[in-house]
């Protein structure tokens, strides 16, 4: 990434690095921050910033350029993201999601939400927590989606009829029936 640097922005990175000590120490120290990034990923980051930025990029550019290459965590874009939790079928746990924080971000912002309401109102809420679920990914977090278990084929538990009338009567009564 510093040779890409060196050779992108010649004269900024001559002026930053004037001789090999300080080079060394800056690489040292940019190493201890971004050692949470996988090598694929800061590699990306230094490419895109190199052909998006005029400047020499700092540390703080290169973790945030990291921060945001989230395809490579398997996360799809936000909007597809959202189209994926909105057109899901039900039950949603047992949906095949792309990305669990697709179904967590759905589940966060509210299904009933995302089914009923437009996009101009829904999808804001939608990419709020879907962008925070990104960011916990790429900083490590590993997200699972907690199925709810099976409901029994049948239950053995049967009722007398006194406890069934009695039952029933509480219900009327709580009901008022």
């Amino acid at each position: 990434m510093f040779a890409e640097f060196e050779i992108a922005y010649l004269n900024q990175f001559r002026k930053a690095f004037p001789n090999r000590a300080g080079l060394d120490r800056t690489k040292k120290y940019w190493l201890g921050h971004l050692a949470r990034f996988s090598p694929a990923q800061i590699v990306r980051a230094g490419e895109h910033l190199v052909s998006t930025s005029k400047f020499l990029p700092t540390l703080a550019d290169v973790m945030n350029a990291c921060r945001q290459d989230i395809a490579l965590f398997g996360l799809p874009p936000a909007h597809r993201a959202y189209d994926e939790a909105c057109l899901a079928p039900s039950p949603k746990a047992g949906h095949g999601w792309s990305h669990a924080a697709v179904y967590l971000a759905g589940a966060a912002a509210g299904w009933e939400l995302l089914a009923r309401e437009p996009k101009s109102a829904s999808y804001p809420l939608f990419e709020y927590h879907y962008l925070a679920l990104c960011r916990q990914v790429v900083e490590g977090a590993e997200l699972r989606i907690e199925r709810p278990p099976p409901l029994p084929e049948s239950t053995d538990t049967e009722l007398d009829r006194a406890e069934l009338c009695k039952r029933l009567g509480a219900l009327r009564k709580e009901l008022a029936l």
